[in-house]
């Protein structure tokens, strides 16, 4: 029934102005030493001289990660491994699943952000891998520094703050309100965080030669990198700095690292504006779609945009008690929720839904739902919701190091961002290219040269993209790949940000024959869709009751945004949109539901209870409707119905 989120977990769903932005320096010279001092001594040889992976993760103290098959180990790395005279230390967090046949050596992924766990992402990552992956690799993720379980860094309250803020990029008092909330988000994020010293040492050279003080310590023969969005960056900054022992790469929502901020934040902002666009598009071309719309669905985010521009909108919003309080829908919230509905076909059908529910019949609700999932706050208190698998302060804090900035202070740093803002007017999306505006302000920033083109002479390299990725622009994918010395390139007409894992034959089959022996690709572009199948807004004419109607409700609550990107095992109670509640909680296969008077249809109101089963794809209803007991289950394609009168 509903997408797999296993990548969304690699990606802040806050705002496109904070994900998937990868970007970086140009390397230094190695250090001097080929090993960077750690508290960890292991012979650095190859497998066939030092033990299998699970002794070598036992003598390093290696425990397995919480709630996960893989197994974890902490190495102490030098807080700085290009200043040999610091002795400073700072532990990194590596997760580990050794291979369940004979070793060959390590398939390493580096997930997107910068400012995500990859640990969080490993086991869901892992299920959807070809098995033989992991048949003939130990599985790696780990969490960079300052991220997660090696460090945990975060800023949420300053962060939700400074995503809601106003300002309309077009006018310049909206523009002086954005650089106001950059400033003061940059003071109280570091602030949050206690101003720790190591912010000062996260950027992406530093986290290159973590994973190279990893692989050495764990002695292996052959080595892949796969990095995905920002995890790009990672794996091309890593091929440069140590491609002699580098084996295969696998880049997936590439980015151009000769690209300074100004121009990368240009083509992000337009292919993101451009994504919408295609989204909002596909609507009109959907009966369905067009129908529930009622107008262009260009026009009525024009109209939307427009209207919040000059005044919040006031919403009246259930609360799971069963009553209901008025919130504002701002601009800020708008393209918080149009941004995060960008990365995946599905994400963006529900944008689309809940811009119809808008433009036919007035209603706020769902857009404002998906502008909390995407800002990850409590739909009740607008606290906050703590996400361990995600920093919004790690975002910025390697941004602003991987990227250099004109100017001596801050104020000239943040004129030169408005400077280099040239050619967004007129994109559905502008405010994008302003993402990096905390950077003028930030505490620890960089005069880096950006690096020089990628060729990584003797290491293949796979290049995989989407034509329609918002953050990652496809065009930079493609230059890349034709500045590489042995490269090879694969591509998706239409589908999510980062294409590799999805379970579906193409890419993945030929990606795993690729990371398993190097096979090249021989297909260039996999078939796709901008937009996943549309889900009509519930009738407001309600039909007999039938298992026609009992399947709208099925979709009703399977498509309710707080129910789609539920993480799974929170207890959750929600306020239906027109009265009364119902809830959800997790079981083994699944979940139940529970529906107390709940009106969600005008005219249709449930009590009763109802399952899922994910697995056997089975949704059952025991439910009372105007006086009535109705059983309902839907297994697979087969509909059944049994009512009390």
């Amino acid at each position: 029934m509903r997408r797999l989120l296993a990548l969304l977990t690699a990606l802040t769903l806050a705002s496109c102005t904070s994900t998937g932005v990868p970007a970086t320096t140009a390397p230094p010279p190695p250090p001097d030493t080929s090993l960077p001092a750690t508290t960890t001594t292991v012979a650095q040889t190859t497998t066939s001289t030092v033990p299998g992976t699970a002794e070598v993760l036992e003598s390093l103290g290696g425990e397995l990660c919480p709630e996960s098959d893989f197994t974890c180990v902490t190495l102490e790395m030098p807080l700085d491994h290009f200043d040999p005279s610091n002795d400073e230390t700072i532990d990194v967090v590596f997760a580990v699943l050794p291979a369940t046949g004979e070793r060959s050596g390590a398939f390493l992924t580096v997930t997107g952000g910068p400012g995500s766990s990859g640990i969080a992402s490993a086991d869901s990552y892992t299920s959807l891998y070809d098995p033989a992956i992991a048949e003939k690799y130990d599985i790696v993720f780990f969490d960079p520094r300052g991220i997660a379980a090696s460090g945990g860094l975060t800023c949420p309250t300053a962060a939700t703050a400074y995503f809601r803020a106003e300002g309309d990029v077009y006018s310049a008092a909206g523009i002086n309100r954005l650089v106001e909330a950059a400033s003061t988000f940059s003071s109280e994020c570091v602030t949050e965080m206690g101003d720790p010293a190591e912010l000062a040492y996260v950027s992406t050279v530093q986290v290159v030669e973590d994973i190279e003080v990893f692989r050495q310590t764990l002695g292996f023969d052959e080595f892949i990198v796969f990095g995905e969005s920002y995890g790009t960056q990672v794996g091309q900054t890593y091929a440069a700095a140590h491609g002699d022992v580098l084996d295969r790469l696998i880049i997936d929502g590439v980015v151009d690292l000769t690209l300074d901020t100004y121009e990368y934040h240009r083509q992000m902002a337009a292919s993101s504006s451009n994504t919408l666009d295609l989204t909002l598009a596909g609507c009109d071309e959907d009966e369905w779609c067009s129908a529930d719309m009622t107008v262009p669905a260009g026009e009525a985010y024009r109209r939307l945009a427009a209207e919040l521009t000059e005044i919040p909108a006031a919403v009246t919003f259930p609360l799971p008690d069963g009553a209901v309080d008025t919130r504002e829908l701002t601009l800020g919230d708008l393209e918080v929720a149009s941004c995060g509905a960008l990365y995946e076909e599905y994400d963006r059908m529900l944008f689309n839904r809940a811009l119809a529910a808008y433009a036919g019949r007035g209603d706020l609700v769902p857009m404002l739902r998906l502008a909390y999932v995407n800002l990850v706050v409590d739909p009740v208190s607008l606290e906050p919701i703590d996400d361990p698998s995600w920093s919004d302060a790690m975002y910025y804090a390697v941004e602003c190091l991987d990227y250099a900035f004109d100017g001596a202070t801050p104020e000239e740093k943040a004129e030169a961002i408005i400077a280099g803002a040239d050619g967004i007017e007129g994109l559905t999306l502008g405010s994008v290219y302003y993402g990096d505006l905390p950077c003028a302000f930030w505490p620890h920033g960089t005069d880096e040269a950006r690096p020089a083109p990628l060729a990584a002479e003797g290491t293949p390299v796979l290049v995989l993209g989407s034509t329609v990725d918002p953050v990652t622009p496809y065009p930079q994918g493609v230059d890349v790949h034709s500045r590489l010395a042995e490269g090879h390139i694969m591509s998706k007409d239409g589908g999510p940000h980062v294409i590799f894992g999805w379970g579906e034959a193409c890419p993945d089959e030929e990606v795993t024959a690729f990371i398993l022996d190097g096979t090249p690709p021989t297909t260039e572009m996999c078939d796709g869709v901008v937009v996943g199948d549309y889900v009509p807004l519930f009738p407001e004419s309600l039909p007999e009751l039938s298992e026609d109607l009992l399947d709208l409700v099925e979709w009703e609550v399977s498509y309710h945004p707080d129910y789609y990107y539920w993480d799974g095992y929170t207890d959750t109670r929600l306020g239906c949109y027109n009265g009364g509640t119902w809830s959800f909680t997790a079981t083994d296969v699944g979940n139940d539901f529970a529906f107390e008077d709940c009106e969600l249809a005008v005219g249709l109101v449930l009590d009763g209870t109802g399952a899922y089963d994910w697995d056997e794809d089975v949704f059952d209803l025991e439910v009372a409707i105007d006086g009535c007991d109705h059983v309902y289950t839907r297994a697979g394609e087969d509909y059944t119905l049994e009512s009390s009168c």
